[in-house]
């Protein structure tokens, strides 16, 4: 644990003692006939409302409605009490609402936010009034291919590898009392070359006589304090981080040794401190070159598992802490050094457990499945939030804004969809100057870090031909790699970038009731031997820096994972373990 962190706190990059969880039990209507604003239902709920479990979305058992189907608009509601303090305000967090989110508290309109997947927050501070409080909130979900969907269905039936869809709140909502000159953001950005770290500091409010204090430590040795008078409510602070009670001055955040450092930001007004705010941060460097991608200046062989991060009673929503912790060590029980998270931006829950146990992550964002203009400004705004909330996580290694050409299907081809992809690529790149892009993982690439292929060939021989003697034509567009898709877009060509294999297997035994992507093993020693013969095919190629197995868990009529829907293992982790870590 970092030292700030509180066990079930929904932000762990950004801790106050201040937390009002809302999670729990709210009424809830479904508004079938989108009559709920014109019979102002943040007003006048109706009566014959059901009892819902915030966060888990109306379609999960969890939820206690447990409603597959369709429902374009809800509304949802709960009474709060607050103590009220002068000079604070409240602040009120929903970590993931699905699709459009508007806000009402006794009766005030507040607020509306778009997009399903990314932090956002409203002061309700001027609404409160002392006694009980009544919150309202109504959500519209459109089945619409031009909103990110990820593994959403948009039809009324699951089908292939897209799920029951998700409608509403489906990440924790809650509540903080803050002052009015407080600290809103900290973007952290450490330097392994430089041995300092970089301090973005943004607050809400300026006055006079404010400052900032921030004090770095590892464990119980402190490393360095300075203070700073604001005048700016953009600020930059950078600390040399050079200790001499450490061999080697820096302590760095690696895979079998994830070092992090605790700061604690401190604001004062007229020397009274009026804002406390606790984070942490990992010295280490993600780079690629000619000859492949280099962790903290070594080259590294990213051994990754696909996680879609779905469960049975929650859908898309993690049950709990534990959940988390029991899917993370089932990875590095396989013998895998990171995850790629999969059409989903994650609770950042996860996120700190992946930094505190040394996992690299790919970070990914949902797709759509249609080329408009509301496509592209949807994608437009929220990635940009998405990359700004989850970025000093130490444990992402990687962005990846678009996956397998969905939502830019014609990109092969269209100037104009290839556009799209060079965009949120340097986008990325303007927030964000120290992680690879992965501009369409999976094939049809345009600018990108790295070459992803997916192939989920089952022969190992092929494996060898296509990644170890014909690579060069695969990376020319002269074949198709699997003989599905060409590695590059029209107009675009290999610039010597490193090469993973980023989804392959998705085995599945024969005893399932879903799919797998190939024929089905009859028996658990089948498939940990087809595993072995496709996984080692990928490590001869001298041209492959990695690979990324589909995937971790099995997800609903998908049966390939190497845990069941329950997260349970099918198979004896150790032996895929053997397998990784054969050089």
């Amino acid at each position: 644990m970092t030292k700030y962190y509180k066990k079930d706190y929904y932000r762990p990059q950004f801790v106050r003692d201040s937390f009002i969880d809302l999670c729990g039990e709210w009424d809830f209507v479904f508004d079938d006939n989108r009559e709920g604003e014109k019979k102002k239902y943040y007003v006048n709920f109706p009566n014959n409302s059901l009892k819902i479990l915030v966060p888990y979305s109306y379609e999960t058992p969890k939820s206690n409605i447990y409603d597959e189907s369709h429902h374009e608009e809800v509304w949802y509601r709960r009474r709060v009490k607050f103590n009220k303090k002068e000079n604070e305000r409240t602040i009120i967090h929903f970590e993931g609402s699905d699709f459009y989110t508007k806000l009402w508290v006794n009766g005030k309109f507040v607020g509306i936010n778009k997009g399903g997947y990314h932090r956002f927050s409203f002061d309700i501070t001027n609404y409160l009034v002392e006694e009980e409080n009544e919150i309202v909130v109504q959500c519209v979900d459109y089945i619409d291919a031009s909103q990110p969907r990820g593994k959403q269905r948009w039809l009324k039936n699951s089908f292939g590898c897209w799920y029951v869809q998700t409608t509403g709140i489906w990440k924790p909502v809650w509540c903080e009392q803050v002052s009015d000159y407080r600290l809103i953001n900290a973007k952290i950005t450490p330097s392994l070359d430089e041995e300092n770290v970089k301090f973005e500091l943004e607050f809400e409010n300026l006055i006079e006589g404010l400052e900032v204090e921030t004090e770095i430590t590892f464990g119980d040795t402190f490393v360095a304090k300075n203070r700073n008078y604001i005048t700016r409510r953009n600020t930059i602070n950078t600390i040399d981080l050079r200790c001499d009670a450490f061999d080697f001055k820096v302590k760095l955040w690696e895979i079998d040794n994830p070092n992090l450092y605790d700061v604690k930001f401190k604001v004062y007004v007229n020397n009274e401190l009026i804002d406390e705010v606790g984070s942490y941060f990992g010295v280490r460097k993600i780079h690629t070159d000619s000859k492949g991608i280099k962790f903290n200046n070594h080259p590294i062989y990213q051994k990754l598992i696909l996680a879609q991060n779905y469960w049975r009673e929650s859908g898309l929503t993690i049950p709990n802490e534990d959940a988390i912790i029991a899917d993370l060590e089932a990875v590095k029980n396989a013998g895998f050094n990171g995850v790629r998270i999969h059409q989903k931006v994650e609770d950042e829950r996860f996120l700190y457990y992946c930094d505190i146990m040394g996992i690299l992550v790919w970070g990914e964002y949902s797709a759509t499945y249609e080329y408009n203009d509301q496509a592209i400004e949807n994608i437009t705004y929220e990635w940009m939030k998405v990359v700004k909330q989850q970025y000093n996580h130490p444990s992402i290694i990687t962005w990846v804004p678009f996956n397998e050409s969905w939502g830019i299907p014609n990109v092969y081809k269209s100037k104009e969809q290839q556009s799209i992809t060079e965009a949120i690529y340097k986008l990325t790149k303007s927030i964000d100057n120290t992680r690879p892009v992965i501009t369409n993982d999976g094939w049809e690439h345009t600018i990108s870090d790295i070459i992803t292929l997916h192939d989920y060939d089952s022969s190992d021989k092929k494996f060898v031909d296509y990644y170890s003697n014909r690579i060069d034509e695969i990376c020319e567009n002269k074949i198709a790699h699997g003989g599905y898709k060409f590695a590059f877009t029209e107009n675009h060509s290999y610039c010597g970038q490193p090469i993973i294999v980023s989804e392959y297997g998705g085995l599945a035994l024969q005893n399932s009731d879903g799919w797998g992507y190939n024929e089905k093993m009859s028996t658990v020693e089948m498939l940990i031997e087809k595993y072995k013969e496709i996984t080692l095919a990928i490590k001869a190629s001298k041209f492959v820096c990695g690979y990324c197995y589909t995937q971790l868990t099995d997800t609903y009529q998908e049966t390939n994972g190497l845990l069941d829907f329950d997260h349970k293992p099918k198979l004896d982790l150790q032996k895929i373990k053997t397998i990784n870590d054969i050089n």
